[in-house]
């Protein structure tokens, strides 16, 4: 495989040149999760792999919890289908727990302050009601459990990852939650073995051709039980070998339909660029260092063209069209392609403006 052949694989498993799912849950679930620490990307991850979606119909999914957003893969914001959500937790969250007991001692955060907040969530939610970020912590403040630092937000995540709780659709700038429990009351458990392997064979059908390094990466699991894993999932995937790595994807390829050029605007954080330890991919160096400047680990919104970074892109608002930086050349037929797909965001949106970009000639 060449790299434009692996780009172009990436991105039709992962779901932005073949739309295989019908619904938000699907592309979720296809994908293991999207990556979410920032909400308004997240609703365009999901909705740029499906067909003539919007806003609105992602944040229906997270409001009747057919995706929850929580903390799973590397202890990070991920959203995950609700089907999914207690096996991804009960084999992702105990490693991922035990690697935080000394941020919990600095925090001065024990286990009476957490049996103390879980009883206090368990009674405020136990009628299917949500919380707001804030009158979370404020829940905390008024019981003696002081939020102040990052005492509250790693109080919400141990919980999170302990099961209790979940977040629903964000109102407004504000995260909710709401009791796993109540609102998921019924999803798939596994044991180890089974979750290792449909683990890994979620990852590399949607992700691949992808490596071990890259699973492990992905999965915050031990290189050991990711080797588990796809020796478990094996008989369901394809592999090749370049040079002295072995890439795995899905036994059924895309290629045959992905060989025309495409330009997309992907979100911040998105699984094409994240979802891999080695990215050399999509970005070159200088991509890198405008996707994350100063190394900061914050993920900027970038173009993509045949598979390579070669911009970024900036939402707009009501009042404003989004805004474009290009550092790569780009000829007109791309352009053409970037207006498409800028205005495919602004449908997606409910944006009326339409956005534009328009290139001088050379």
């Amino acid at each position: 495989m060449t790299p434009l052949e692996v780009a172009r694989l990436r991105l039709a498993n992962q779901q932005i040149t073949t739309h295989a799912g019908e619904t938000p849950q699907d592309v979720v679930a296809t994908l293991g999760g999207i990556q979410a620490q920032e909400y308004w990307s997240a609703l365009w991850a999901v909705g740029l792999r499906l067909d003539k979606t919007t806003k609105p119909d992602i944040e229906q999914a997270l409001t009747s919890a057919a995706i929850v957003r929580t903390w799973a893969m590397r202890g990070t914001l991920h959203f995950v289908a609700g089907q999914d959500v207690r096996w991804i937790l009960d084999l992702l969250g105990p490693r991922v727990i035990a690697g935080s007991t000394y941020r919990r001692k600095q925090l001065e955060i024990d286990d009476l302050i957490l049996a103390q907040s879980r009883n206090l969530f368990e009674a405020a939610l136990a009628d299917g009601g949500v919380l707001a970020r804030y009158e979370a912590m404020s829940l905390l403040e008024h019981a003696g459990i002081n939020t102040s630092g990052q005492r509250g937000i790693h109080i919400l995540r141990h919980l999170s990852l302990e099961g209790l709780l979940c977040q629903m659709a964000s109102e407004g700038r504000q995260s909710t939650f709401g009791l796993l429990d109540v609102w998921v009351p019924q999803s798939r458990t596994m044991d180890r073995e089974d979750s290792l392997a449909q683990l890994a064979y979620r990852y590399f059908s949607s992700h691949g051709p992808a490596t071990l390094r890259d699973f492990a990466w992905w999965s915050g699991l031990m290189v050991a039980d990711a080797k588990v894993g796809i020796g478990l999932a094996a008989a369901r995937l394809a592999n090749e070998r370049i040079g002295d790595t072995t890439y795995w994807m899905p036994a059924k390829s895309f290629s045959a339909q992905v060989t025309e050029r495409r330009v997309h605007i992907l979100p911040g954080f998105d699984e094409y660029i994240l979802g891999y330890a080695d990215r050399e991919i999509a970005l070159d160096v200088i991509a890198a260092q405008k996707i994350v400047p100063s190394s900061n680990g914050v993920f900027r919104p970038a173009v993509v063209v045949d598979g390579r970074v070669v911009g970024t892109w900036k939402p707009g608002n009501r009042k404003t069209a989004s805004s474009v930086e290009i550092f790569s050349p780009m000829d007109p037929a791309d352009a053409r392609r970037l207006n498409e797909a800028l205005s495919e965001y602004d449908r997606f949106a409910g944006r009326s403006a339409a956005s534009a970009v328009r290139l001088l000639p050379n």
